[in-house]
């Protein structure tokens, strides 16, 4: 694959799992890659999106168990969720593309001491901010080459449709005041390739 951003922090993502078996919801799985690592790392895996091309790219891969994947096209603005029902809710470079509020149904669908992780993209609202995206300039370009040049020897990649990008993202202090907001004890921490990590572990005393 190409160099993705989104992709290179799926570790760090994985990172977040709580601990057992149980259920997970990724919302705007994409072509699904990140749902099949979940499902490589033992969860059952409900996959929605709203894209119909994604979502039957996403099925002709299917899962790499030993978790299973359920794909579907759905709109996370509509589409009710089972509340309590979730160990972990992931969403990568999605939330931008719906009200920020949406994630108080993600919050309500979380079992306690379930995880919401957040992969978004912001605009800088700080000098730090701003400092860290010229940092990436260079890293970016140095990680875009040893790609293709991986990509090169192996003899390339086949193409994929990319999914839809919408080109508005908030501030990173309007992502910050919205989790203090709605996810009480959250925390917004700023990546590199212009991301940021967000997280949330429901208090067992809810539910």
């Amino acid at each position: 694959m190409p160099f993705d951003h989104n992709h290179h922090y799926h570790p760090l993502l994985l990172a977040q799992l709580p601990p057992g078996p149980g259920r997970a919801l990724d919302v705007g799985c994409g072509s699904g890659r990140f749902a099949r690592r979940l499902a490589a790392a033992g969860l059952d895996v409900d996959a929605i999106d709203v894209s119909a091309p994604m979502i039957r790219l996403a099925e002709a891969t299917g899962s790499p168990g030993p978790g299973t994947i359920d794909f579907r096209r759905a709109d996370i603005t509509t589409q009710p969720l089972p509340e309590g029902h979730y160990s972990f809710i992931s969403s990568l470079a999605s939330l931008h593309h719906v009200p920020f509020d949406t994630v108080t149904a993600l919050r309500e669908a979380l079992r306690p001491g379930g995880v919401l992780a957040v992969l978004g993209l912001a605009r800088p609202s700080t000098a730090a901010d701003h400092a860290r995206g010229l940092a990436a300039v260079p890293v970016n370009a140095a990680a875009r080459l040893l790609t293709h040049a991986a990509d090169r020897l192996g003899g390339g990649v086949d193409a994929q449709p990319p999914a839809p990008v919408h080109p508005e993202f908030p501030r990173l202090s309007e992502v910050r005041a919205g989790a203090r907001r709605l996810l009480p004890g959250s925390t917004v921490r700023p990546l590199l390739f212009w991301r940021y990590l967000l997280t949330y572990r429901k208090p067992f005393d809810e539910g």
